[in-house]
């Protein structure tokens, strides 16, 4: 099964370069999987005058002699097919061919031919300047590689630097069109589903035709046979050379190691000796660095903590990674029960988290509450502990603070007391002088709190 969901913006921003008088260039990257391909083929669906090429692994000249057999079909140029030429003639063919509507040339998995050839950016900077820049035509270089799509097209370094006119990194699909995959399934339900395939459209399809989420990993994840077994390795093995060292730095953060003196002490190495790694998996979307919401200097900030932004990589490193051993020896009902102990009060509930503050920006957007927030994270410090959520209008003097429950049972007053034990600290630490409360629980809320809700500044969402 394949749906396409969640990208129209994406396609209304290809929609505008097409729709321009002039010639447009548009860069499409992102990790494998994440549905480059997929939102490519929609847009050309709309536009019949459209040539697709999709680049191999193989030799410059292969694809070369591939894609001008391409043209000649497109083109109808029988003599194409057998002729000696280069990148520069075929592409000149291909323009001098006439179409009632604008053509859209696609070169799918660009940065291939780049591998096989260093100077592939700069033949393509050339025909750009010298076939393409005034031909009124759109030419979409889309990549599945980050590091080097960046380096061959986007970087200041690149030829090509300087020649787009529009780039699109496609990220993974949020939580909020996740349900789109799923008929007659509510959010509630779905979130262990999305805890482990996050909004990777390859991962969820695989998920779609399973209720119990313990049985899709089984089947999905824990099999050996089946794809996902090691997506991890396949993942990073393009974009990286030394994948020992960034498997041993995700499953560092993994294991709860998310200070950098931590991670460093964990793999024996110095806080210096890992800013390049770091850097890369942020690169890749795969980590991030997190600070106090409260924080003012962010990137001066020493309480910055590294956490996994990939749902899959996350779940994979804290449940498959440690039990290879005994997957490979075929006890894989063991490794279910490890991970039914642990999934949903060790992972699964910050996953909730993750999704409670992305609801946040829905909720504001319609006037949830009587005014609007610029900045919603979480806190942790000596002062006032942790505090799974809070938003903060840094023009005005409102604060909304959070908790999110994902639990069996109903949530009581007790909650809400915690988080008013908070505010007076919270208040001082931000310059606000009101505060609201807002409680998410997957399981409902007791009377007491429920009747407290009334009284106007406490909020409860049940269904997310």
């Amino acid at each position: 099964m394949q749906k396409f969901v969640n990208r129209s913006k994406e396609l209304e921003a290809l929609e505008k370069q097409y729709a321009t008088d002039q010639s447009s260039l548009v860069i499409v990257y992102g990790r494998r999987r994440v549905g480059k391909t997929a939102l490519i083929t929609e847009f050309l669906k709309r536009h019949s005058n459209s040539l697709y090429f999709l680049a191999t692994e193989e030799s410059e000249m292969q694809n070369l002699n591939y894609f001008k057999v391409q043209v000649a079909e497109f083109t109808g140029n029988e003599l194409l097919k057998s002729a000696a030429v280069d990148w520069l003639t075929v592409f000149k063919t291909l323009i001098d061919y006439k179409t009632e509507t604008k053509k859209v040339i696609v070169l799918d998995e660009f940065q291939y031919i780049g591998q096989s050839n260093s100077a592939f950016p700069s033949i393509m900077q050339k025909v750009w300047d010298t076939v393409l820049k005034d031909a009124n035509v759109m030419l979409i270089l889309c990549g599945s590689l980050v590091s080097l799509m960046r380096s061959q097209t986007l970087d200041y370094s690149s030829p090509l630097y300087g020649r787009r006119t529009g780039q699109i990194k496609l990220k993974q699909i949020p939580f909020s069109h996740y349900h789109e995959f799923f008929e007659g399934r509510t959010n509630n339900d779905l979130l262990p589903f999305y805890a482990v395939t996050g909004g990777v459209p390859k991962y969820i399809e695989t998920f779609c035709g399973y209720t119990d989420i313990y049985e899709a990993i089984e089947q999905n994840v824990l099999n050996s046979q089946s794809f996902l077994y090691e997506e991890p390795y396949f993942l990073l093995q393009k974009e990286v050379s030394e994948i020992g060292s960034y498997f041993s730095l995700i499953k560092a953060i993994a294991t709860g190691n998310r200070k950098l003196a931590d991670i460093a002490a964990n793999l024996g190495l110095k806080q210096t000796g890992l800013t390049k790694y770091l850097k890369v998996l942020t690169d890749l979307d795969l980590i991030e660095r997190e600070v106090p919401v409260t924080e003012t200097a962010p990137e001066k900030s020493k309480s910055g903590l590294y956490r996994l932004t990939d749902n899959f990589i996350a779940f994979w490193f804290k449940f498959v990674y440690p039990y290879r051993a005994y997957l490979e020896k075929g006890e894989t009902k063991f490794v279910l029960s490890q991970i039914k102990k642990g999934f949903v009060q060790n992972y699964a509930s910050f996953v909730f988290e993750d999704v409670c503050r992305e609801k946040m920006w829905k909720l504001s957007a319609a006037n949830f509450w009587n005014f609007h927030f610029d900045k919603v994270g979480r806190y942790w410090g000596a002062k006032a502990g942790k505090i799974d959520i809070v938003a903060l209008d840094s023009t005005g003097e409102d604060l909304v603070l959070g908790e999110c429950k994902y639990t069996s049972s109903p949530k009581g007053l007790s909650v809400l007391h915690a988080l008013q034990e908070k505010a007076d600290i919270m208040l001082k630490l931000t310059n606000a002088k009101r505060v609201q409360y807002l409680i998410f629980g997957t399981s409902g809320f007791t009377q007491g709190l429920t009747e407290k809700a009334q009284e106007g500044n406490v909020r409860l969402i049940e269904k997310l």
